[in-house]
């Protein structure tokens, strides 16, 4: 089983470095040197018409050279990509590695365990308010993505445990608490 790890950002400098937003919470050990990472298309980042317009780079898979922390940012090298024409074609890159099935405890899923699962409010009988379409990171918290099931806008809930108090993949949902008016926040009318 593969899990998607990181998107592939803005070039950093001209030797072909990138930023790297990462969706790992061990970033030191999928990006060290040798590592090999399944690439696939994603969506481009905001602000990458020009790497558009040349069109995206056509990579099966990347293979790390180094890495380094600048500030808060991963920025990474990698064996294809050789010079910033070709780190801005690999924007929006997302990046997946394998997962030993290691045995998760209770409370632990991957993050694309979560993507399709039936969102229920508890404090209205299990109600199905929708389905969990993306895992939004912020910088104060996560945010679920959910696509209503009655339509409209999707509905945005903090990811914390107040709110969202439990995950059970086997039943596939997702029971969310929320205070009165969040569900109501950007609802099309």
């Amino acid at each position: 089983m593969s899990v998607r790890v990181a998107r592939i950002g803005k070039p950093h400098g001209v030797r072909g470095e990138v930023t790297v937003e990462l969706f790992t919470d061990d970033p030191e050990a999928r990006f060290s040197p040798g590592s090999v990472l399944e690439a696939k298309p994603g969506r481009a980042p905001r602000g990458a018409q020009q790497a558009a317009a040349r069109g995206p780079l056509r990579l099966d898979a990347v293979t790390v050279v180094g890495s380094r922390w600048n500030k808060d940012v991963l920025v990474a090298r990698f064996e294809e990509i050789g010079d910033r024409t070709a780190a801005e074609s690999a924007r929006g890159l997302e990046l997946f590695a394998e997962v030993a099935d290691l045995e998760l405890e209770d409370d632990e899923w991957h993050q694309d365990d979560l993507l399709g699962l039936s969102v229920v409010d508890a404090t209205r009988d299990d109600a199905v308010i929708g389905t969990v379409r993306a895992l939004i990171q912020g910088s104060a918290q996560d945010l679920l993505e959910v696509s209503r099931a009655e339509g409209g806008s999707p509905a945005l809930i903090p990811f914390v445990a107040e709110i969202v108090p439990e995950v059970d993949l086997d039943r596939g949902v997702v029971v969310v608490t929320p205070p009165p008016g969040l569900l109501e926040l950007g609802e099309s009318e």
